[in-house]
């Protein structure tokens, strides 16, 4: 049970500073994804150094976002919270100062770590500030800002880069972080959750197997899939991924309880979240570079050119979570993914060599309407799956399946276009690009389906003699 002990807090103030660090551990995801020309020709590297600089991110913050949770419920949300901070804003300084791309690589897997303690204390920080009643359309914000994190960063990424320097993608977090330090420690009411051991044995686990996976399927493409190298790796994440999972089910305070997907709505949602972070990222990551090195656009005007897109989660994702405690998220959350789904089918139909702007357009504005719904809804589903005891957990639980789904749809979607393109030339780029983006429409429609086996929900309503209604949807229990 948490227990509240500073009331310093605020309702105004936890969004604000829990939607800041969101937005800053967002945007790293794929903020690099624009500036990646210029690192390159900065720093040298091939094109799989290129997806470590993504990827080292999203590992670490996959792997340790529900040992963040944990460390939080037990020596304090906000205490964890602020350390998180301290490390991702020195990390974010070091990555700005690397001389190489292996000190890059390097500092990007310490971000990771910081966003990993920090990220999913944000959601139950807030949770626990924010009135029963009106957490819907708290998580919406907290989710328009977060998706417009995710779906901005090449925007941001690509005017840092081009009118100032591409290390000023990381300078962004060190004055936000410096400011949000000493706001959260005077801000943000502590809160405890259960006491429970550290687990150790599942971390190193996950971390091993998801390793293997992800430097396998980025191997792959150079070294050859029949590589040795490859091999051991790819059969050795998986044995770990197997053994994690068993660990989940036998142990008895394990990182990920297995029994939690036991509920359709938690397994639904959560394997709708993986499998559309997976389609997403690794379709960002190719249509940013697309848009520059086939197009010719400049990497400000290829951000530009993806607003329809990156516009459309502050707009649409408070209405989406104050529709979702009226109708519940389920069916904004399908259709949010089906819309997703369209879009990059769309848009690998569009690219061509010499593609105009309004060709992509639709695509673009499908793809962001439904990425908007996606958001807000989704959070409260997952919060709502759970009992508020293990909500911290859900939390890392949801964002870290998140997170690996970043990672696998990198590595996955890449390993198609090196299959069936390159970059050689224009065409050769698009010949691998449209492949590419219609196993992440396939992906993402998956995920709608996946969506569609949540247990509907009604929004929860009070009887007589009752505690007051949560705010969030209540899961019928039929189907459970």
């Amino acid at each position: 049970m948490s227990q509240q002990t500073a009331p310093r807090g605020g309702v105004l103030w936890a969004l604000l500073i829990t939607s800041v660090a969101g937005f800053m551990a967002a945007l790293d995801n794929l903020v690099v994804t624009t500036a990646l020309p210029s690192i390159r020709e900065d720093l040298g590297g091939a094109l799989h150094d290129l997806e470590w600089t993504v990827s080292a991110y999203t590992l670490t913050f996959a792997v340790l976002l529900m040992t963040g949770a944990a460390l939080g419920d037990r020596f304090g949300r906000r205490r964890l919270f602020v350390i998180g901070l301290v490390i991702f804003t020195g990390a974010s300084a070091a990555a700005a100062l690397a001389p190489g791309i292996d000190f890059l690589i390097a500092a990007r897997a310490v971000q990771g770590v910081g966003a990993a303690v920090m990220t999913p204390l944000t959601l139950t920080l807030l949770t626990a500030a924010v009135p029963a009643e009106k957490r819907g359309m708290a998580y919406g914000i907290w989710g328009a800002v977060n998706g417009l994190a995710v779906a901005s960063g090449p925007l941001i990424g690509g005017t840092l880069t081009e009118h100032i320097s591409w290390q000023w993608i990381f300078w962004l977090n060190v004055p936000l972080g410096l400011a949000l330090i000493p706001l959260a420690r005077l801000r943000l009411k502590e809160s405890h959750g259960a006491d429970t051991p550290l687990d150790i044995r599942g971390t190193v686990l996950a971390s091993g197997g998801l390793f293997g996976i992800v430097y396998g399927l980025v191997r792959g493409p150079v070294d050859g899939w029949n590589g040795a190298t490859v091999l051991t790796a790819l059969i050795t994440g998986t044995v770990l991924l197997g053994a994690f999972i068993g660990h989940g089910i036998r142990a008895r305070n394990p990182m990920l309880p297995m029994r939690l997907f036991r509920s359709r709505a938690f397994a639904g949602i959560n394997a709708a979240g993986l499998m559309m972070f997976l389609g997403m990222f690794g379709s960002i990551f190719l249509l940013s570079q697309y848009m520059q090195g086939v197009l010719g656009y400049s990497p400000t005007e290829a951000g530009l050119r993806m607003l329809p897109w990156t516009a459309m989660p502050m707009v649409i994702a408070p209405i989406a979570g104050i529709l979702s405690d009226r109708v519940g998220g389920r069916p904004i959350v399908a259709a949010g993914l089906f819309l997703q789904a369209a879009g990059l089918g769309y848009l690998a139909f569009a690219a061509t060599a010499d593609a105009s702007y309004a060709s992509q357009l639709p695509g673009l504005i499908l793809g962001g309407f439904g990425m908007a719904l996606y958001f807000a809804p989704s959070s409260a589903l997952v919060m709502s799956s759970v009992a508020v005891s293990e909500q911290g957990i859900a939390s890392g639980a949801n964002n870290a399946l998140r997170e690996v789904g970043g990672a696998l749809g990198i590595a996955i979607m890449s390993s198609v276009f090196t299959a069936q393109g390159g970059y050689e030339s224009a065409q050769t780029f698009v010949d691998g690009l449209r492949p590419a983006l219609v196993v992440g429409a396939a992906v993402v429609a998956l995920a709608a389906a996946a969506a569609l086996a949540i247990p509907r929900s009604r929004p929860a309503q009070a009887a007589p003699g009752a505690p007051a209604a949560s705010g969030e949807p209540v899961l019928e229990t039929a189907g459970r």
